[in-house]
């Protein structure tokens, strides 16, 4: 299954960016990322179906490591062929967009500013699929 990052913004050269390098290039699964503009219409790559989307979205679930681990592995073992987790920009997504969502994810009650969501979601998709393959980097308490 691909893990396919869609954000809004261009993370450019940063620390952000960086960041989800050194995530993204540790993930064992192929992986995507589609940077959109920051404001305006923008036109969503087709996805690879069938798929899940995930939203990134304040008023959403958080989820344990594990537990979004556990869901990679059903929607992986289900034939889900993209798990696509959407980003937005400052002011989050409309309406629409969390509605078609098959889950919307949140990173806690705090607001983050959408290019550290895109690090912490590199760091949790890497951290998920550790833990699907047994590897020691998630280690519990």
């Amino acid at each position: 299954m691909r893990l396919h990052i869609v954000a809004r913004g261009r993370i450019g050269r940063s620390p952000e960016a960086e960041l989800v390098d050194r995530y993204l290039k540790r993930i064992a699964w192929p992986t995507l990322v589609t940077e959109l503009p920051d404001s305006g219409p923008a036109k969503l790559p087709d996805p690879l179906t069938p798929g899940v989307t995930i939203v990134l979205d304040e008023r959403g679930k958080a989820l344990p490591s594990r537990d979004l681990a556990a869901k990679l592995e059903r929607w992986r073992d289900d034939g889900m062929r993209e798990a696509r987790f959407l980003i937005g920009a400052a002011d989050g997504h409309d309406e629409a967009t969390r509605g078609r969502a098959d889950l919307l994810l949140s990173f806690g009650a705090a607001t983050w500013p959408h290019m550290l969501a895109r690090a912490m979601l590199a760091e949790q998709l890497y951290r998920a699929t550790a833990i699907l393959a047994n590897h020691p980097y998630h280690r519990e308490g």
